[in-house]
């Protein structure tokens, strides 16, 4: 019966990888790596500043994204500013909202922060910050962030999720997906404080929008694929376990 089930899991699990197909636009985490603190981006202002001033060698909370992005940004950043305003205690750390598109200028991510701001708190005093393709890109390699732009629909496909710094620059941790805690939030940032550099479980939520002319995957087919596997795996783990309680009451 134990090779019944082994055979039912490792049926299902390439199933479920062949059907998603995804994970070449997942995070390819570099704990420890070092992202370049010379390079040179722009404010809402438009004020130069290098990455390292906007870090200024406190831990620090990355989150990528792009401010004219229909779907997800949006809310990474609204689920992060909930859960930095319901910290237990005040946290000594920095805040870098960094625009994946080099098409953006430092007009929207003033918008960007303005509205931000009006609503939450930790947002006033973060730095939201546009740059050249060739500084993005240097950021977005040192982090793992593996994306690309679909020029007919004119949006990114892209991972959802935050990283987490040292205050020397190097990546201390991830936390993907949405729906961030507040305890969460604190640990990463206490763990960046103290230099620990760790993987996160991977999690895949992307942030792109359904086309259904093209049948492309997207973060709703996505939610269906996830709901799917949840009740395979279920499914199976119940059928495992009554042909196993029924394999003992017979013995």
């Amino acid at each position: 019966m134990m090779r019944l089930a082994l055979l039912l899991m490792l049926l299902w699990f390439p199933c479920a990888d062949a059907a998603t197909d995804l994970s070449s636009f997942a995070y390819d985490q570099h704990p420890g790596a070092q992202l370049p603190l010379r390079t040179l981006f722009k404010d809402g202002s438009g004020r130069v500043l290098s990455l390292g001033q906007a870090l200024a060698n406190r831990p620090t909370i990355l989150a990528l994204g792009y401010f004219h992005c229909p779907n997800l940004c949006g809310l990474v950043r609204n689920d992060l500013m909930n859960a930095l305003g319901r910290l237990d205690a005040p946290a000594n750390y920095s805040l870098v909202v960094l625009s994946i598109d080099p098409s953006e200028t430092p007009a929207d991510a003033r918008s960007a922060q303005e509205a931000d701001a009006a609503r939450f708190e930790p947002a006033a005093g973060g730095h939201y910050l546009t740059g050249s393709a060739e500084a993005v890109r240097s950021v977005t390699d040192a982090v793992g962030l593996r994306a690309r732009f679909d020029a007919e629909d004119r949006q990114f496909l892209h991972p959802a999720g935050l990283v987490f710094l040292t205050s020397t620059g190097a990546v201390s941790g991830y936390l993907l997906g949405l729906g961030y805690q507040p305890s969460d939030i604190g640990l990463n940032i206490t763990r960046a404080a103290s230099g620990v550099a760790e993987r996160a479980l991977p999690i895949l939520l992307l942030c792109f929008h359904y086309d259904p002319t093209t049948g492309r995957y997207t973060l709703a087919i996505l939610r269906v694929v996830q709901l799917g596997a949840a009740i395979t795996v279920m499914v199976v783990a119940g059928i495992v376990m009554l042909a196993l309680h029924r394999e003992r009451r017979s013995q």
